[in-house]
């Protein structure tokens, strides 16, 4: 006979020790898609926290379910045949039959309305999704919130991927100190379990910094970080931090009460090891050579070989992102091709099995070989029409080729290679966004190079390229100098006709146009001699520019509109936008504004899609000067505004930009002139409020500006912005009041203290409030209030 125990309470869920901190967005989505699916399975990494998020989830909707919420955890259970009997156990079903397991669970469940939490299932896959499809088929009233590192694979299933916690980002204006609700998810669970180990522990302007990059380090993994927290017994944050690169020894003060897998960092990623195949195994340890991601293509070139076919690459990816270990990362959605990535956590436990495996320096110069490649392809296909697709794919691989380059340059005979390297990269360094970085690369070739061959004579120039850039005229006089010298010698003319460009580009800064026009000439001459269309082309833009500073409209406009044809031949786009850009200059010059403002948009639309910095910025100077000269001195002032935010991002600007735009006008001068002093500030915040892409819809007039839209802060081309308008008053006056005090940097529990409602009632109005501003943090929520109220 089989009974269900009637005394049981409405769920067995365990009873939370520790504060729950963040995931609201995690909790909701997990919420409204249980609500629509039977089975729900949360997808993750060790240590991710897929757990605590199911348990968190099933104990906010156990009102939904009249008959209860149970846990059943399968981490302990070694056995298949043991599964029905431990969810039997969980259930509370009393059984005293000898039918089979799953007979009795289907006959005592056929009436009832339950959520089971089925935990941990990956070592016990297929036993799991067989009897999660049986019961879900047979049970109506059933649904399921599945735990494991790999989906179960089963009809109907919906599988939401955990993600690590919320990270501050290293290189964007964020809150500093304030409330402690104000920081990242990470850095909130830092200070919470720091705070059980050290009372009295709080987040510091003085050591908030060292806790970012504490939990950076550790991925956003909320074990690693909790581990971390727990080594403040013994150590200082600055110790932990230095210790940590040895994070596995590190990382080892586990809990008593939890399995000895969950115990340590390294156990944790122990056992995922040992849920992959061989192959997945060794294609893991391979894949760890790579920084900041890969995508197939470069999966299959450097981990192939050796026991891996090239074919057989795809189907271990599919493997391990399937097991958590490999990660989609769709955080750059304008790169060509599917990227994935490891954890850092999981990047260094993989190297170390490279290493005890004695691959590693195989892989490394595999590693190096397949991105000497990629920067080669793109210096060849620099001027042509896959240009976007080839910047993309060098943007979203910045970071192998920056590790590419650090393993030429730690080997004394490998240096030439990096020089080379470094030098194909030019045109990815001077589009400015990595101006400072392709200056220390080069400076580094240079400096180690042996042979002054044509390899050095163009990383010169290019060096004396960027050197203008920056401002540093002597430096660049003395490297072209040199540069132009090893052409001669060595009959190379390549090199003497971009030494030749760079130095107009100085005389026409200087002041001396007429020089200046005499050296883009005669680098044309050369650049056409030795067949090389780029370089034309760039000499064709400056001697534009150039004829039009000195009064020679015809020579301007004839020059331009060569280099436009020439770039139309080989299908260009990117000199084509400088082109136009100098046109747009020449032509505003004689009072055609509209048309000048075509050109520098169409100029503007493609260096967009490039991140081209300088070029976005350059446009943006021009297009205020044209607003200015319309007498549209609003809009002018809004675009000085704009300016600001891409001046934050790229503070420098070539020297001749500078000289063209202080020929010609002051466009802030006439600005102010035009509008009163407060006209005239309003304007310009509301300008310098607008995100990256915000500021460039605006300035090509795409939409209009938001009047008092909040700025959750500037970020990198190619960065998500989570930041949508909102009317302008889109809140109830319940909704105000509770945005007032998370402005106050109050938490949910303080605002349901001070309101006198129920903690769950302000998380929802939160939520409500988050979802109608288009907003994700509490900051921009603080943010928009203090807007609101001036």
């Amino acid at each position: 006979m089989t009974t269900l125990n009637k005394r049981r309470p409405v769920s067995r869920l365990p009873v939370e020790v520790t504060s729950f901190v963040g995931r609201r967005h995690e909790v909701a989505e997990v919420r409204r898609v249980l609500g629509a699916a039977r089975v729900v399975t949360l997808t993750g990494v060790g240590g991710v926290g897929k757990s605590r998020l199911a348990l968190r989830v099933a104990a906010e909707v156990r009102p939904a379910f009249r008959d209860g919420v149970f846990l059943v955890e399968l981490a302990g259970l070694e056995s298949p045949a043991l599964l029905p009997r431990a969810l039997i156990s969980a259930l509370e079903i009393r059984d005293q039959s000898s039918r089979p397991p799953m007979d009795t669970l289907i006959e005592r469940l056929q009436d009832h309305q339950i959520l089971v939490v089925l935990d941990n299932c990956e070592h016990l896959l297929d036993e799991c999704a067989l009897i999660a499809q049986t019961m879900v088929r047979s049970i109506a009233g059933l649904r399921i919130l599945a735990t494991s590192r790999q989906a179960l694979g089963i009809e109907g299933e919906q599988v939401l991927a955990v993600p690590t916690l919320s990270l501050p980002e290293p290189d964007l204006p964020g809150p500093r100190g304030g409330s402690f609700t104000t920081h990242p998810d990470a850095v909130r669970l830092f200070a919470d379990r720091a705070t059980a180990v050290l009372p009295g522990f709080a987040v510091t302007e003085s050591n908030r910094e060292v806790i970012e990059r504490i939990c950076r380090h550790l991925d956003g993994i909320p074990l690693g970080i909790e581990l971390a927290a727990a080594r403040l017994r013994s150590l200082s944050i600055e110790q932990l931090m230095a210790r940590l690169d040895n994070r596995f020894q590190l990382l080892t003060a586990g809990r008593r009460a939890v399995l000895p897998r969950q115990q340590t960092l390294r156990a944790l990623i122990d056992w995922s090891h040992g849920l992959c195949t061989e192959k997945e195994q060794l294609l893991w340890a391979r894949a760890s050579v790579f920084a900041g991601g890969l995508d197939l293509e470069a999966a299959e070139a450097v981990c192939s070989g050796d026991g891996i076919d090239r074919d057989e690459v795809i189907d271990l990816v599919t493997g391990l992102i399937d097991k958590s270990v490999l990660v989609r990362d769709d955080r750059s959605p304008a790169a060509p091709a599917v990227r994935y990535r490891l954890l850092e956590t999981i990047r260094q436990y993989g190297r170390e099995r490279l290493v005890a495996l004695g691959q590693e320096a195989a892989l490394r110069r595999r590693h190096r070989d397949y991105f000497r490649g990629l920067a080669a392809g793109y210096r060849a296909n620099v001027f042509g029409p896959s240009l976007v697709t080839w910047s993309a794919r060098l943007r979203a691989h910045h970071a192998n080729l920056r590790r590419a380059l650090e393993y030429c340059f730690a080997d004394p005979q490998e240096a030439p290679t990096g020089l080379a390297m470094a030098a194909d990269l030019f045109h990815q360094w001077a589009a400015g966004a990595y101006l400072g970085e392709g200056c220390d690369w080069l400076d580094r070739g240079l400096a180690a190079a042996g042979e002054q061959d044509e390899v050095y004579a163009r990383a010169l120039w290019s060096r004396a390229w960027l050197s203008i850039i920056q401002a540093d005229v002597d430096s660049a006089e003395t490297m072209l100098r040199e540069a132009g010298a090893i052409g001669a010698r060595l009959g190379d003319e390549s090199a003497q006709a971009y030494a030749t460009l760079c130095s107009g580009m100085i005389k026409m800064y200087r002041g001396d146009p007429g020089s200046a026009v005499t050296c883009y000439e005669r680098a044309g001459a050369l650049h056409r001699a030795v067949g090389d269309p780029m370089g034309l082309a760039l000499s064709l833009v400056w001697t534009c520019l150039a004829r039009s500073l000195r009064g020679d409209s015809a020579g301007a406009l004839s020059a331009g509109e060569q280099c436009v044809v020439l770039c139309d031949t080989h299908g260009e786009r990117w000199v084509r936008s400088y082109a136009h850009l100098a046109l747009g200059v020449e032509t505003c010059r004689h009072g055609d504004t509209r048309r000048a403002a075509a050109y520098a948009k169409e100029s503007l639309r493609f260096q967009r899609t490039i991140d081209d910095l300088l070029g976005v910025r350059f446009n943006m100077e021009v297009l205020a000067w044209i607003a200015a000269t319309e007498g549209r001195h609003e809009r002018a002032a809004v675009l000085l505004g704009t300016l600001r935010t891409v001046r934050r991002m790229i503070d420098v600007m070539p020297l001749e930009y500078v000289y063209v735009l202080r020929h010609y006008d002051d466009s802030e001068a006439r600005t102010r002139e035009a509008l009163d002093e407060a006209d005239f500030e309003e304007a310009v915040r509301r300008g310098s409020r607008l995100s990256y892409d915000e500021a460039l819809a605006y300035v090509l007039e795409e939409h209009p500006p938001r009047e008092g839209a909040p700025r959750a802060g500037a970020s990198r081309p190619g960065a998500s912005q989570p930041h949508r308008a909102a009317s302008a008053q889109p809140l109830t006056r319940r909704e105000m009041e509770i945005a007032r005090l998370v402005a106050q940097g109050m938490s949910n529990k303080e605002i349901a203290a001070t309101l006198v409602i129920a903690q769950r009632t302000a998380e929802g109005h939160v939520e409500h409030i988050l979802t109608k501003l288009g907003f994700t943090s509490r900051t921009q929520i603080a943010i928009w209030v203090t807007d609101q109220e001036r």
